[in-house]
């Protein structure tokens, strides 16, 4: 008789633990553990522990672990992995409309990008990035691009010549190009020792990036050009999304909202703080003229309408 009754209390026991098992969900970005993002991804995980009662939690793989972003989307595509960042626009790669939104100049702010990821324009997209294998849960904002150089921009003629470093996206590398600098792609995770040896003089990244991966002890000048409005696009691979119960799902994007609160808080803080902070490390800041970048860019927009329709680009300008 104990013996049946020792042995039902085990079974039950199994049974609890497996009901109860954790489900891990693993999350790759390019980003280090001192970014924005990254504290914006361990304040999701803290939140998807405490909103699922600890049933589900995150694995996070932060500085390119994975391998660099096309590398993990391929991942999260596959059900390799569950969960990867990338900027919004850099998807342009597989989704090239996106290049619109992309192009220099175009979104005016944090909230402009907001309305149009919301409106027509980002319900298309919300579609091609479903047929793509990846579901956009939320974006998060990673903060406005800024340049920095080893040489003082003091206006658009000071970008004839320079070796600007840029991701492999084409709408950056426009913007190189057309104001007279010459694009060198290079892979995030190698930026700092590009700068540092010379092979490039200048890169563009937003005020907390520049500030997380230390960019400023290799470069002496910051040139506000505030050319992009840069995103993080949180996505889940669909094998992944297509295996979550809705219960899970709606864990998940309970969590995420979290975490994009934390991360849009801490960017938006720094942008404030950050200018006088390198200035005090003995930065010079230049405040250009931003005009005559966006004029330099009209080419592209051209080419872009060439591609997309007529009314394309304009058509996403804040109104």
């Amino acid at each position: 008789m104990l013996n049946k009754i020792v042995g039902g209390v085990v079974a039950t026991l199994m049974m609890a633990g497996v009901a109860s098992a954790e489900k891990v969900l693993t999350f790759g970005t390019q980003e280090n553990e001192a970014s924005p993002m990254y504290q914006g991804m361990v304040a999701m995980n803290d939140a998807l522990k405490d909103v699922s009662g600890g049933e589900m939690s995150l694995k996070l793989f932060a500085s390119s672990t994975l391998g660099d972003f096309k590398a993990m989307v391929a991942q999260a595509q596959a059900g390799e992995l569950d969960l990867v960042m990338t900027g919004y626009p850099d998807m342009s790669y597989i989704i090239p409309e996106l290049k619109l939104i992309g192009a220099p100049y175009v979104v005016s702010d944090f909230d402009h990008l907001k309305e149009l990821i919301a409106g027509e324009f980002g319900q298309k997209m919300d579609e091609a990035f479903t047929k793509q294998g990846v579901k956009v849960m939320d974006v998060w904002y990673l903060g406005t691009r800024q340049t920095t150089s080893n040489r003082p921009i003091n206006s658009v003629e000071d970008m004839e010549g320079l070796r600007l470093r840029t991701p492999n996206v084409p709408f950056l590398i426009a913007f190189a190009e057309n104001t007279g600098a010459s694009p060198a792609p290079v892979a995030f995770a190698e930026v700092y020792l590009a700068l540092q040896t010379n092979q490039v003089d200048a890169q563009e990244n937003p005020l907390p990036t520049i500030e997380a991966m230390k960019f400023y002890e290799v470069q002496d000048h910051i040139a506000l050009t505030s050319h992009f409005v840069a995103s993080a696009a949180i996505q889940v691979g669909m094998p992944t999304w297509d295996n979550l119960t809705d219960q899970e799902k709606e864990w998940l994007n309970e969590a995420i909202a979290k975490g994009g609160e934390v991360a849009n808080k801490i960017v938006m803080d720094k942008e404030e703080s950050l200018i006088a902070d390198f200035e005090a490390k003995g930065l010079t800041i230049t405040r250009p003229d931003t005009g005559p970048f966006r004029d330099a860019m009209q080419p592209y927009y051209d080419e872009l309408e060439a591609q997309f329709g007529e009314g394309s680009i304009s058509a996403l300008f804040k109104k």
